[in-house]
C-alpha cells in the first residue's frame, strides 16, 4: 500500500550556459533556433512546494520572494505561470486532477537568462512525481518537460549536460568524464558570483537582435553580443570581472545576468569590489556550481 504524501518541496537550481551555439530557426519548432549548448546548474534555488488539496477544489498558486520582478503583477494570469503549466501537463499525462496548491519561493533572478521559470516548472514536475506516487523515470519526466520549454528537461537533473535540438534534447555529462574534466580545467566549476540586475531581458527580443547582428567572433555564448547591445552594463561587468582575475566571465544565456567563476577568496573579493565600485551590477549573489535539485517529502 502506497504511503499518502501530503506535501513535497523541491529546491531547483538556476542554470547557465557555459557554451551556447545558435543555429538557424525552424518553423516546425515554432520559430525556435537550433542550439548546441553546455548547460551547468548554478546554486541559486527557487523552492516549489506542492501540497495536496481536497478533490474538486482545483489548483492555487502563491508567489513569494524579494525579487519577483514582473511576476509580482502577474498573479491574476496564473495559468501562464511555468509551474502551473507544468502542473496541468503532468495532470494530463498521468490522469490526475490538478487539485494541488503550489507555493513558489523565488530566489533566481527573473528574466535574467538563468531559467527561473524553467526551474519552477521542473521543480513542479519533480514534486508531482513524488506527491502522486508516480515514480516515473527521468526520461519520462523529460518528455513532459520538453513540451513546455527548452531549458526545462535539463533543470530536472542539473549538473552538467549537453543540450541540442532547441535545447530540449539532453545528454547528461558524467562528472568523471573527459568533457566535464575539460570544463573544470578551464575554470567552469566551483565558486562563482552572479551579477544580477533590476532590468529584465525578454528572450525573444534577444534572439531578434541576434538575428540582426549575429554573434561576437570570440563568444562561446552566441547571444552575448545581442544581450550586451540591449544591456551594455552586462558587457562592463564582464570586463571588470576578467580584469579582477575571474577565470571565466560571460552573459548567462540570453542575459542580462553575468556569471563570473572566481577560483579564490581574494579574487572573489576583487571582482565583488570592482562590480560595486563601478556600479555595473545591481545585486551580487555568491554561490557555486554545479548544483542539483533537492526533493523534500512530507507524509
Amino acid at each position: 500500500m502506497s504511503v499518502v504524501i501530503d506535501s513535497v518541496s523541491v529546491d531547483c537550481p538556476a542554470k547557465t550556459n557555459l557554451t551556447l551555439h545558435v543555429g538557424p530557426s525552424h518553423a516546425e519548432w515554432g520559430g525556435r533556433h537550433e542550439l548546441d549548448t553546455i548547460y551547468c546548474a548554478v546554486g541559486v534555488y527557487d523552492t516549489v512546494t506542492a501540497t495536496r488539496k481536497a478533490p474538486g477544489t482545483g489548483f492555487s498558486l502563491n508567489l513569494e520572494g524579494a525579487y519577483l520582478g514582473d511576476l509580482a503583477s502577474s498573479v491574476s494570469d496564473m495559468r501562464r505561470n511555468h509551474a502551473v503549466l507544468a502542473l496541468f501537463a503532468m495532470a494530463e499525462a498521468s490522469g490526475h486532477e490538478p487539485d494541488v496548491a503550489l507555493n513558489i519561493n523565488k530566489r533566481i533572478p527573473v528574466s535574467a537568462g538563468m531559467a527561473g521559470g524553467s526551474a519552477d516548472a521542473a521543480a513542479t514536475i519533480l514534486a508531482l512525481n513524488a506527491l502522486w506516487n508516480l515514480d516515473w523515470p527521468i526520461e519520462r519526466l523529460r518528455k513532459v518537460a520538453s513540451t513546455l520549454g527548452a531549458d526545462m528537461p535539463f533543470c530536472l537533473t542539473g549538473g552538467y549536460a549537453r543540450g541540442t535540438g532547441f535545447g530540449e534534447r539532453i545528454e547528461q555529462l558524467d562528472d568523471d568524464g573527459d568533457i566535464v574534466r575539460g570544463l573544470k580545467e578551464r575554470g567552469f566549476a566551483g565558486r562563482l558570483l552572479v551579477g544580477a540586475y533590476r532590468a529584465e531581458l525578454r528572450t525573444p527580443e534577444v534572439y531578434a537582435t541576434f538575428d540582426q547582428i549575429g554573434a561576437g567572433k570570440a563568444d562561446d555564448n552566441h547571444l552575448q553580443k545581442a544581450a550586451i547591445a540591449l544591456h551594455p552594463r552586462s558587457g562592463q561587468a564582464i570586463e571588470e570581472a576578467l580584469h579582477a582575475g575571474a577565470r571565466q566571465a560571460f552573459v548567462s544565456g540570453s542575459g542580462p545576468s553575468v556569471i563570473a567563476f572566481v577560483p579564490t577568496d581574494d579574487i572573489a573579493a576583487a571582482v565583488q569590489a570592482a562590480w560595486q565600485d563601478s556600479c555595473c551590477v545591481d545585486r551580487i549573489i555568491a554561490t557555486s556550481a554545479p548544483a542539483r535539485p533537492i526533493v523534500h517529502i512530507t507524509a
